[in-house]
């Protein structure tokens, strides 16, 4: 079984990668960080329109996400496989779940901050809505 758990460092997060390992133990996990340029869009400063700052802030966001997957590593008592990839949250959810073959996906209900915050619950509606695989959403 492949159980793919949606990790933003959230404590919704955290509880659903508890879950996930605690419910499917021998499971393979992968912790998938989505890195939403959209919203680093609307964080950006006027120099979002100099050369390089689009560079710059993918490698600064991949280093971050690196980071924040290793520490998770270390929440709960299971080998974990860590995937990082850029995009629109809920598209690349489950994109990612059909392209592996995922059998399920264990998710918080909200986000970290800012936007997706707000509109989550839509990240986890949509994802619910278009996954063909069945989906656990944390509280």
């Amino acid at each position: 079984m492949r159980v793919v758990v949606p990790y933003d460092g959230s404590e919704l997060s955290k509880k659903a990668l508890q879950h996930a390992a605690d419910t499917h133990e021998d499971a393979d996990i992968v912790l998938l960080h989505v890195l939403d340029f959209v919203e680093a869009g609307y964080d950006a400063s006027p120099e979002a329109a100099l050369p390089g700052y689009w560079q710059e802030w993918y490698e600064e966001a991949e280093e971050g996400a690196e980071e924040l997957l290793a520490k998770a590593a270390d929440l709960v008592d299971a080998d974990l496989e860590t995937e990082i990839v850029v995009g629109r949250p809920a598209s690349e959810i489950v994109e990612f779940a059909e392209e592996t073959d995922a059998d399920a996906i264990v998710m918080g209900s909200h986000g970290r901050k800012g936007v997706s915050r707000i509109l989550l619950g839509s990240v986890a509606e949509t994802v619910v809505r278009r996954a063909t695989v069945p989906v656990t959403v944390v509280r």
